[in-house]
């Protein structure tokens, strides 16, 4: 038995095989992970039902299990995201955050060093984030 809060073996199987600088794409129930994510990129469902698990949760597990070196979201035309503005908080200071176009994003998203998508079912408008994966141990400068 694990003694661990992370027991999803596919996804424990494509995280230990992302190494430092792949990429992990959260994607919110909106995304189109068929279409706009590296299609060679371990793909995760855990999007049985709208909202059972949110960005927020997948984000919280995660943490506990990779060390993370940068962060980037799909910036809004809008107001501020709820969803970043959460993701923020997670991540602290010393991880760089920053928002890209969302046809940017996609780009991103598309790329070879894309590792691992976990589709969740979270409902929020703009709520993907794509996490480069760092080394145990390093923590990541702030952003300046």
């Amino acid at each position: 038995m694990l003694r661990y809060p992370l027991i999803h073996p596919p996804l424990l199987a494509a995280l230990a095989a992302a190494g430092h600088g792949s990429r992990i794409l959260i994607a919110d129930g909106h995304f189109p992970c068929s279409t706009h994510a590296n299609p060679a990129a371990a793909m995760i469902h855990l999007n049985l039902r709208a909202n059972l698990l949110t960005g927020d949760q997948v984000l919280e597990t995660l943490l506990d299990a990779v060390a993370v070196e940068h962060a980037v979201v799909m910036a809004s035309d809008g107001p501020s995201v709820p969803a970043h503005e959460g993701y923020r908080t997670m991540l602290g200071d010393v991880v760089p955050f920053e928002a890209v176009e969302r046809f940017a994003f996609y780009d991103l998203a598309k790329g070879a060093d894309t590792a691992v998508v976990v589709a969740t079912g979270d409902q929020r408008q703009y709520s993907n984030l794509l996490l480069t994966v760092g080394v145990v141990g390093v923590t990541p400068r702030k952003a300046s």
